[in-house]
């Protein structure tokens, strides 16, 4: 592979131990502590009754002003932190600084329930009507105080979020260091080798099946060696998250995610019954790819496994002119952004140990962002980058916001990046033969059914715990069951029962956060309300282009279902996630038939059978 890019921050501070940081950070610290002192003057309590509407609205305009301006520098900084340790978790001079970071911008969360509260004891009509700030905040003013009504006593509060730093984060810390640490033995080629996770989870796309496998067993192998202290800060996590949605009077964690996800359960459950409805499709989807690959069904291994050939290897300079040049047949500006990722070094590429698997982008200042991939050539890894660039253009559209207005729930935060995926991939299709189609069309459904069908396992995974972490801690062995039972029940015949994958539990980190549980179903929601707004962008191309940008950067100034409104979609209505689930069937329509055509032709599949011995 050809060298890959690593970020570049120096343009905000030359390093963690530079005066220039330490200048910014000791900056942060002043304003915070002049913020408290804010709220202090102004009583930004809970109050059992409101002060008069004149000195409310003075107070709310000068406190939700200064608050921004804070949170600006709050977030800048910690995510420079982040850019060190997502990178190299053994950093220790990174870790010593975020969690300094952490206790200096406690304040902060407590700040935030107490201003949450007191607006929740406010006339909030009367303040929207009467502050141009409250106007500009609606949302999240209104937001408030259906939040109010769900916290605990001020005590409470600050004691549940001064414990947190060491309960629900301090076990998220430490699941993301061990497992960003382990490293994997196995036999590729008669070589003994000791890889990062990443990178052996990454050899899942490998051509070669006895490297899939191998990697596969080895993957597992290393999570049951690893699993006590992963199983330990799961059931922690999931503990906290129990105690706490029950003293704050939701019925269940499943409630509070949705409130917090800005969608209602009638909208949940016309998405995931459409979702089962198209299982059966998937699963056709999964027997056609075995065919292809001149297996009877496909174990976990071969789910990522490369069918179809391309006639470039999609090495990361083809991947950056791919995608610049599809951005631009959407925009000039997305183009740019593009351009701007790339030449300012917002990417890091390159898989190492220490580095945080998967992928993932974050706003670092004003309409820059940071872009991490572990990349591979393949037509996945450039559809990737393309997602994550996707996200970057809806940071770039958030900038112009506060950063109250800029919290854009995880159900709206896939938007950008599912369009940015799904332009890149229209395109390849649309140039490629039918080798070609066909890796195209398969990477894509590949990530489709992940989305759709593995999100729904890891759904009913997710609440399954949450119920049985009600009455005790589950070992281990018992996530595993959990964890095997919701693939079975999801991939149905898809997938060879002998060959799931029982920690799946334990490779993922969206579970290991006591802020964001049920991190699964907004990606469901991003991809198919991604797909019909990219219809939409088919039907009226010119019309769709002037309204998109101002739908990024509203995402965290309206529910979801208003804004899908101005669109003209119904969110709570399966009709509604059944046209972007009858887009994917169309793609697993056209991978079968290519899929028939190429076997009738005698062009079975044959996968590198390479010694991995």
């Amino acid at each position: 592979m050809e060298p890959l890019p690593r970020w570049d921050v120096s343009r905000l501070y030359p390093g963690l131990d530079s005066p220039e940081f330490r200048s910014a950070w000791e900056s942060l610290v002043r304003a915070i502590d002049d913020l408290v002192a804010l709220f202090d003057r102004h009583k930004v309590e809970r109050r059992d009754s409101p002060p008069p509407l004149s000195e409310a609205v003075a107070a709310f305009d000068e406190v939700l002003t200064r608050y921004n301006e804070v949170l600006r520098q709050e977030h800048t900084i910690g995510a420079y932190i982040q850019s060190f340790l997502t990178t190299d978790s053994r950093d220790a001079l990174a870790q010593a600084t975020w969690s300094e970071f952490q206790q200096k911008t406690l304040p902060l969360n407590l700040l935030n329930m107490r201003l949450i509260a007191w607006v929740g004891s406010l006339d909030t009509d009367a303040l929207i009507e009467h502050s141009a700030v409250a106007q500009e905040h609606e949302f999240a003013v209104r937001k408030a105080r259906e939040w109010a009504a769900h916290l605990m006593s001020p005590a409470e509060e600050a004691l549940a979020i001064e414990l947190d730093l060491t309960g629900g984060a301090a076990w998220a810390k430490l699941y993301d260091t061990f497992a960003s640490q382990l490293m994997v033995k196995l036999v590729l080629n008669g070589e003994e080798r000791t890889l990062p996770m990443s990178a052996v989870r990454n050899l899942a796309y490998d051509p070669d099946r006895t490297v899939r496998q191998r990697a596969y067993e080895a993957e597992l192998t290393t999570w049951a060696q690893s699993a006590v202290p992963i199983a330990a800060a799961l059931n922690s996590i999931k503990g906290q998250v129990n105690v706490l949605a029950r003293r704050r009077g939701w019925a269940s964690p499943l409630d509070a995610a949705l409130f917090i996800n800005n969608i209602d359960r009638p909208t949940l459950d016309a998405m995931l019954e459409a979702a089962w409805e198209y299982f059966p499709h998937f699963r056709r989807y999964l027997h056609a790819k075995a065919r292809l690959l001149g297996l009877s069904r496909l174990a976990w291994y071969d789910i990522f496994a490369p069918v179809g050939q391309f006639r470039r290897q999609w090495t990361f300079s083809e991947a950056q002119e791919f995608i610049l040049q599809q951005f631009g047949t959407f925009s000039p500006r997305l183009r740019g952004m593009a351009e701007r990722a790339f030449a300012e070094r917002w990417i890091d590429a390159e898989p190492r140990p220490g580095k945080q698997d998967g992928a993932f982008c974050m706003g670092l200042r004003d309409d820059e962002s940071l872009i991490l991939v572990n990349y591979q050539e393949s037509f996945g890894k450039m559809s990737t980058l393309a997602h994550e660039l996707g996200h970057a253009y809806h940071n770039l559209n958030l900038a112009r916001r506060t950063m109250v207005q800029r919290r854009t729930p995880m159900t709206l935060a896939e938007t950008a990046s599912i369009f940015c995926e799904t332009i890149v991939k229209e395109a390849a299709l649309a140039e490629a033969d039918e080798a070609e189609q066909l890796a195209i069309l398969e990477g894509d459904l590949q990530s489709a059914c992940q989305v759709v069908v593995d999100i729904s396992s890891r759904f009913l995974f997710e609440s399954r715990v949450f119920e049985g972490r009600l009455q005790r801690e589950l070992t281990p062995d018992e996530l595993c069951a959990v964890m095997r039972n919701a693939q079975q029940e999801t991939y149905g015949d898809g997938l060879d029962p002998e060959a799931l994958h029982p920690y799946m539990w334990a490779a993922k980190p969206h579970y290991y956060s006591a802020d964001l549980s049920f991190y699964n179903f907004p990606y469901m929601f991003g991809l198919l309300f991604g797909l019909g707004l990219y219809a939409r962008y088919r039907e009226d191309p010119d019309g769709f282009r002037t309204r998109y940008d101002d739908l990024l950067s509203s995402t965290g100034m309206a529910d979801a279902a208003t804004l899908a409104g101005q669109f003209g979609m119904d969110i709570r209505s399966p009709h509604f996630w059944r046209q972007g689930l009858e887009a994917v069937r169309g793609d697993i329509d056209r991978f079968a038939s290519l899929v028939d055509k190429t076997l009738s032709a005698g062009g079975q599949h044959r996968e590198s059978l390479g010694s991995a011995e």
